[in-house]
């Protein structure tokens, strides 16, 4: 995972990682939102799910202190963060802006 996160996040491509805990009930309502940025977006955006409770390197390497988290990724740099729960044109607005 490491190494598929690295590429992905380093990709020209912009990432949007889907920082997430299965106990967590607003990442439940924030899962189907990211699924429909990446089915909107296609491949103009890759995305990436990571459980914090799981990969606990990557969360403390990008100071994820809550869930839901989304940051956005493009040429290994953040771009964009935003912590709770927040509506798909809100977050479609921010990636545009920002990529």
């Amino acid at each position: 995972m490491k190494k598929k996160f690295r590429k992905s996040i380093g990709s020209d491509v912009p990432t949007l990682v889907f920082f997430y805990a299965t106990w967590c009930t607003p990442c439940k309502l924030m899962k189907p939102t990211v699924l429909q940025i990446q089915e909107e977006m296609g491949n103009a955006l890759n995305s990436l799910e990571i459980d914090v409770e799981i990969k606990k390197g990557i969360v403390k390497r990008y100071n994820v202190k809550s869930v839901p988290t989304l940051i956005l990724f493009k040429n290994g740099k953040p771009l964009w963060r935003h912590s709770g729960v927040m509506p798909v044109a809100e977050i479609k607005t921010a990636i545009n802006d920002r990529i």
